[in-house]
């Protein structure tokens, strides 16, 4: 249960950071695809096991990050064309403004990002202490 609510807070930080950079950018319509694609990656490579963590741990692999990150990518374009092409998205009133979901960056990013984030953290997280220094005494 923890790592599934450190995942969203991860996501949601890296989602939310992207999103109002592009916001901020006024980098709408075509960049959507960009954006939340970026948003999936960056949480592909930063949640989870991150690309460094080879570093420390001999077991994980660098590329393990970056095929988290090129799925991301995806997911993030994916979760986009749902929302805003098959289902149309909604009107949502931010700082007296109203706009489409989809154009609020900073909001539809940290969903997809708080999303992604979960299943990732959930999916990679470490082995439970007892297997791995059972693995070790096995090799060792």
């Amino acid at each position: 249960m923890l790592r599934l609510l450190l995942g969203l807070i991860k996501g949601l930080a890296i989602g939310g950071a992207v999103g109002y950079g592009a916001y901020t950018l006024d980098l709408g319509g075509g960049f959507h695809w960009v954006t939340y694609g970026l948003v999936g990656a960056l949480v592909g490579l930063l949640v989870g096991r991150p690309f460094w963590s080879h570093l420390l741990d001999k077991s994980s692999t660098t590329w393990t990050a970056v095929l988290k990150g090129i799925f991301g990518f995806g997911v993030g374009a994916g979760l986009y064309a749902l929302v805003a092409k098959a289902w149309g998205g909604f009107d949502l009133s931010l700082m007296e403004e109203t706009r489409r979901v989809q154009d609020w960056q900073f909001v539809l990013g940290g969903a997809i990002g708080a999303l992604y984030g979960a299943f990732v953290e959930v999916d990679d997280a470490p082995r439970p202490k007892a297997a791995a220094e059972a693995e070790a005494a096995r090799k060792g």
